[in-house]
């Protein structure tokens, strides 16, 4: 009989669902509506990056705002990386953390970038897919 309380218990190893993360992560529904309302269409290529880029940020004065499109923006990013760079997968790291890891095994921090986008501007989301892209 095997009574796990009484010994130490194995962790098994946890298997993501890829493709359904994939889907879950690319919502980004306050990117997605801001981008619209300014007459930008996502469309997950790195033409709608740059398009991004030239918004006007009128969220930053709203911390709030300012906090969740970040995050979408990151999300966005890294789906647009997964979607159109080969072998670019998305992962979740220890801490829980969504990275996209590259075929060279590099991870990609794509919501700390997105953060950094919505506060400074600064990196450009079509600068950072440049540098991913060329990888």
């Amino acid at each position: 009989m095997n009574f796990p309380f009484l010994g130490k218990r194995r962790e098994e190893s946890r298997v993501h669902d890829a493709e359904g993360i994939g889907e879950l992560l690319a919502d980004c529904d306050l990117l997605r509506s801001q981008a619209l309302r300014e007459g930008v269409r996502l469309d997950d290529s790195a033409l709608s990056l740059e398009q991004l880029d030239q918004v006007l940020p009128r969220w930053r004065s709203d911390e709030e705002i300012l906090t969740w499109l970040g995050n979408d923006a990151g999300l966005y990013l890294g789906t647009v990386i997964v979607r159109t760079v080969p072998g670019a997968v998305w992962t979740i790291r220890s801490d829980g953390q969504p990275v996209v890891r590259l075929a060279s095994g590099r991870e990609f921090d794509v919501v700390a970038n997105g953060h950094a986008w919505a506060e400074d501007g600064v990196p450009e989301l079509s600068q950072l897919y440049g540098e991913v892209a060329e990888a």
